[in-house]
């Protein structure tokens, strides 16, 4: 029988570990400068076998956090880090890094099936304004092949306006169109294959898509009830990178924004799946639970 544990630690991060194995820990009250958009983040992640898929606040990218929950238009609000892109100026450091707290967890247990955690957040402008409420969900859940973590989020606009959710590429930069569950993988992974039920470039649409080292395997899977989801006339967009870095993001505002109302709520649903060993599209494909895929010649 598969054994999890979940410890909540006094420096602001949960650790869960399968059979022993730290396989996943959650950092929810973050210690960077404001500048990276302060937020929970997921580092190190680890195979079963205990290779690191993750990696947190590199030099090229201070902001890039693991795996983390980071959006870079919300409203005048930047929650990715960094400076923001400003349509016909370009990328400009602007006094308006958000912050996203951890305010409590209402579930936190670990079964015999896997690990349930419940959290709320908020979500506040450099100058302490609330911009969002959250309520979040993750499930940590494992089998022979690989383990999962299920990330579910519910987002609401508590304010007076409506809120614009973009991304660079919808203020002028074209293939810019990050934002969303974010993952920086480490050096050991760039340069992989990406696999794709559909095209594997930048930008492109679908279900999910798996990256694959050599020595380890991503596959992140967008879930029904998303933004974009990939049911007619929505298909999720994927921001991907293999040269420079390694980084995957499902990116529903890649080339559309998205106005959320006043009192008006926003759902998130992502399946991460962290195996060991490289992947053909086959594997990949059934590590993100389609199975009766085949490879288009």
């Amino acid at each position: 029988m598969t054994r999890f544990t979940v410890d909540d630690r006094s420096d602001g991060s949960l650790v869960v570990s399968i059979d022993g194995v730290a396989v996943l820990t959650y950092v929810y009250r973050s210690p960077v400068a404001q500048q990276e958009s302060p937020r929970p983040y997921f580092h190190p992640l680890t195979t079963l076998g205990g290779e690191t898929v993750t990696q947190s606040r590199p030099a090229d990218h201070p902001w890039h956090q693991g795996l983390s929950l980071a959006l870079p238009h919300v409203g005048h609000t930047n929650f990715w880090g960094g400076p923001t892109y400003v349509r016909d100026q370009g990328y400009t450091q602007l006094p308006n890094n958000g912050t996203v707290t951890h305010r409590g967890f209402t579930a936190l247990a670990a079964t015999d099936d896997g690990v349930e955690v419940e959290e709320m957040l908020q979500w506040t402008a450099q100058d302490g304004s609330l911009v969002l409420t959250e309520k979040r969900r993750l499930t940590i859940t494992a089998d022979d092949a690989a383990w999962t973590l299920l990330f579910e989020t519910v987002l609401r606009n508590p304010t007076a306006s409506s809120l614009r959710f973009g991304s660079p590429s919808t203020e002028g930069r074209d293939n810019a169109g990050y934002g969303g569950l974010f993952w920086r993988g480490p050096e050991s992974m760039e340069r992989g294959t990406v696999h794709a039920e559909g095209d594997e470039s930048m930008g492109s649409r679908g279900a999910w898509m798996a990256y694959s080292g050599d020595r380890a395997t991503v596959a992140m899977v967008d879930k029904k009830g998303s933004p974009r989801h990939p049911e007619p006339p929505f298909s999720t967009p994927w921001f991907v990178r293999t040269d420079e870095y390694a980084g995957l993001c499902p990116a529903p505002f890649f080339s559309e924004a998205l106005d959320v109302a006043p009192g008006e709520k926003v759902r998130f649903g992502y399946a991460v799946v962290v195996a060991d060993g490289a992947s053909d599209f086959g594997r990949a494909s059934a590590l993100a639970g389609h199975p009766d895929e085949k490879e288009s010649s």
